[in-house]
C-alpha cells in the first residue's frame, strides 16, 4: 500500500513470530537513541497512539513491514493510512491480493470512512489482482525470524 510522497507501508500476512512479544524496560542508551529516532522524516499515520508510540508515524519514504495473523488488522491499518494521507492531498493505492474491492469497502465503511467519495475525488486507488497459488513460486530462502 502506498501513499505518495509518504511512507511505504507493505503488509503481509504472515504470522507472529513463536517466541511472542517482549516487554522491556528502556535504558538511558536507548532514551538517546530515540533522539536520534526523532530527527527521521516520518509520516503520520493518523492512528491515534500509533503515532505516539513511533514518535511521529511512519518513517517517510521508506517501507514498513506489519506481520500478523488474519484478523489482527494489517488491512485496516493500511487502508487508515492511506485514507489519512488522502485527506490531507496525498493520493494513495492499495492492492489486495485476498480481500476484493466491495469487501473492503464494506469493512471500512463499518469505521465510518467513505472509499467510495475518496475513489470519486481521485485521492483514492483500490484494485484486486486475483492470483491463483499455482501461479506462485517461491524464488529463494528468506527469514522473518529476526523480525
Amino acid at each position: 500500500m502506498v501513499a505518495a510522497d509518504c511512507a511505504t507501508l507493505v503488509v503481509t500476512i504472515d504470522a507472529l513470530p513463536k517466541a511472542g512479544y517482549r516487554v522491556y524496560r528502556m535504558t538511558e542508551e536507548m532514551h538517546e537513541r530515540q533522539e536520534l529516532v526523532r530527527e527521521i522524516a516520518k509520516a503520520p499515520t493518523g492512528i491515534k497512539g500509533l503515532d505516539e508510540i513511533t514518535l511521529g508515524g511512519l518513517p517517510k519514504g521508506r517501507p514498513t513491514l506489519v506481520c500478523g495473523s488474519a484478523g489482527s488488522g494489517k488491512t485496516l491499518l493500511g487502508m487508515e493510512f492511506l485514507i489519512h494521507g488522502a485527506q490531507l492531498g496525498e493520493p494513495g493505492v492499495c492492492i489486495t491480493f485476498e480481500e476484493r474491492v466491495d469487501d473492503l469497502i464494506t469493512n471500512v465503511a463499518s469505521l465510518g470512512f467513505d472509499l467510495p467519495q475518496l475513489i470519486a475525488d481521485k485521492k483514492l486507488r483500490l484494485d484486486h489482482v486475483q492470483l491463483d497459488r499455482s501461479q506462485i513460486e517461491e524464488a529463494g530462502e528468506y527469514d522473518l525470524e529476526g523480525l
